[in-house]
């Protein structure tokens, strides 16, 4: 089934047919296009949705995503951020893969369409010449042999005319000779040209015809293929991230199946709850008699204390009063809260809050407080061994330059370490206050438990409770301070320190003085603290060997959680 043989008479018929496939391959060139248009549209506005429902940062909206739905919702919004980054991959993969490849094709389609449809148009081009010169010959042919018959007409007219001279039958057959000669010649001339076209038509219908259109007919074909690829292609480009959305539906069910109702449930218990106790039953007041309206009208004035409210965290005895001033009790509470919001202030102590939140604040501030502590004490020792180092090893350094920023640190702690007293204090207070509270809940703040309660108890004399009924019934007032060296001696008692990257040593270092340890250029080693300022860096070689060595002397590396922390 050939196109040479079968479609031999249909030169324009072809040409048209070719054009109207290259057009097609366009027009698929331009729908995959506008779909990867689409695809990047869907993604940018999958990417804003996704970013239009962030919790903005520092906000208040950010403290509701502890939450488990709310964190499942987060989960989905970056989810779908990654779901919209797969259809980008999709559309440039499409204009990669698609569109680039078939524009490329395009052009040499269209030029090898244009040079095949050229040696056709000039084959047709010969055998037409070679029909002229034949119809050329044939004419002359036929016009001779007329000629020749007249003028042999003409010479026998002569020859029987009597009256005609001798010499005018001589030049009369001698130009019906010249005639015949001239058409015998035609004659000749004629029949080779034939035989010249029929062999030139020969080759052009049954060699150069088949053999153009042959070409063509592949070069369809070729087309014909590489829109099917393409359309293969298409499908693929789809395929291939289809794992990946569905590992991106997958983490959005993971998320949906990790919200724990008890467990939301029981985080707003915690934000919320007062501490208080529920009101006691309210007594009956008697109208009936004027003796017993009297004094029922003046118990909330005088009896009670002028309508103050006293609440006994130990007992309901005058908790009945409670449903009569509650209102005006949080409403007074929310007030001053959202005051304290906008002046971006409020009691040191936290008075301002009920008693549950209040303490969970207090345990807040003095969890901050004994960080900010650790930080200071851990560059007090870095610089302390830096100190020994230099003394030991004058060419490295001046010890006493590091004098000033010691005394530094040490009224650092020594004031942090009074401003976890006053808020333990205050945290105590709070706790012995609150009902039903058994120890195990109750936080402690580790560092600071062997102090002396008194001292708890005279920094918590310096304020009045924020229920206006608190009295101390310590007498005594003394101050106890940790000595220093108890401090420390906690944390000489802890695990080892956690690795927290790697480093080469980049030249080779003696470490022989008391804190360091010795390298060797190139050595691998761990790294357990970094360099706080003071130019050294803790490392480890085994559970056994761990010293500081110059932080210029090696290259680190830590690890991305490190970092993080």
């Amino acid at each position: 089934m050939s196109w040479g043989t079968e479609l031999w008479d249909q030169f324009d018929n072809l040409e048209k047919h070719t054009q109207w496939g290259i057009d097609v391959l366009e027009k698929y060139i331009k729908f995959v296009k506008e779909r990867t248009e689409i695809e990047l549209s869907y993604a940018k506005q999958l990417r804003n949705l996704s970013k239009k429902y962030q919790p903005k940062k520092n906000s208040k909206e950010e403290e509701e995503y502890r939450y488990t739905s709310t964190r499942a919702f987060l989960a989905t919004l970056n989810e779908m951020n990654d779901y919209a980054g797969q259809h980008e991959v999709i559309s440039e993969n499409m204009t990669s893969l698609i569109i680039g490849e078939l524009t490329r094709y395009v052009q040499e389609l269209k030029q090898e369409r244009k040079s095949h449809f050229h040696d056709g148009r000039k084959a047709q081009q010969h055998i037409e010449t070679c029909w002229k010169q034949l119809e050329a010959s044939k004419r002359r042919f036929e016009r001779d042999c007329k000629e020749a018959d007249r003028a042999q007409q003409y010479f026998e007219k002569m020859d029987a005319d009597i009256n005609v001279t001798k010499a005018d039958v001589e030049k009369a057959r001698q130009q019906a000779q010249l005639r015949h000669q001239m058409a015998e010649d035609s004659k000749a001339e004629y029949s080779s040209t034939l035989q010249k076209f029929n062999s030139e038509q020969h080759d052009h219908y049954y060699t150069h015809i088949p053999n153009i259109f042959q070409k063509i007919q592949e070069m369809e074909e070729r087309r014909i293929v590489r829109i099917g690829e393409s359309m293969k292609t298409f499908a693929d480009v789809d395929r291939q991230v289809i794992p990946i959305i569905g590992k991106c539906l997958d983490e959005i069910t993971k998320a949906a199946e990790s919200v724990d109702h008890k467990n939301d449930s029981q985080m707003v218990i915690e934000a919320f709850k007062s501490g208080f106790e529920p009101p006691g039953d309210v007594d009956f007041e008697d109208f009936t008699q004027p003796m017993k309206r009297t004094v029922s009208e003046s118990s909330l004035s005088n009896s009670r204390g002028d309508g103050k409210y006293e609440p006994k965290f130990g007992g309901k005895s005058k908790g009945k009063l409670w449903p009569f001033i509650k209102k005006n009790k949080i409403i007074e509470t929310l007030l001053g809260t959202k005051l304290s919001l906008k002046l971006g202030a409020g009691p040191e102590d936290f008075s301002n809050l009920p008693p549950e939140q209040r303490r969970k604040k207090l345990q807040q501030k003095v969890d901050e407080l004994n960080k900010d502590i650790q930080k200071e004490m851990d560059q007090r020792d870095a610089l302390t061994k830096m100190k020994d180092v230099y003394i030991k090893n004058p060419q490295m350094g001046d010890a006493a330059s590091v004098d000033h920023r010691l005394s530094e640190l040490e009224q650092n702690i020594e004031k942090l370490r009074l401003e976890v007293q006053k808020f333990e204090g205050w945290l105590a207070d709070v706790e012995g206050r609150l009902p039903a509270r058994t120890e195990q809940a109750r936080r402690q703040s580790g560092l600071y438990e062997a102090q002396n309660t008194s001292a708890v108890n005279s920094c918590a004399q310096d304020r009045e409770s924020p229920d206006g009924s608190y009295t101390e019934e310590q007498s005594q007032e003394t101050e106890m301070k940790v000595p220093a060296t108890d401090f420390d001696d906690e944390f000489d008692d802890e695990e080892p320190l956690p690795t927290i990257g790697t480093c080469k040593a980049l030249y080779t270092f003696e470490g022989q003085n008391e804190g360091t340890i010795s390298v060797a250029e190139g050595e691998m080693l761990y790294v357990i603290e970094e360099d706080k300022g003071d130019g050294w860096t803790r490392i480890r070689r085994n559970e056994d060997e761990e010293g500081y060595v110059p932080t210029s002397y090696v290259e680190v590396y830590l690890d991305k959680n490190a970092k993080d922390s």
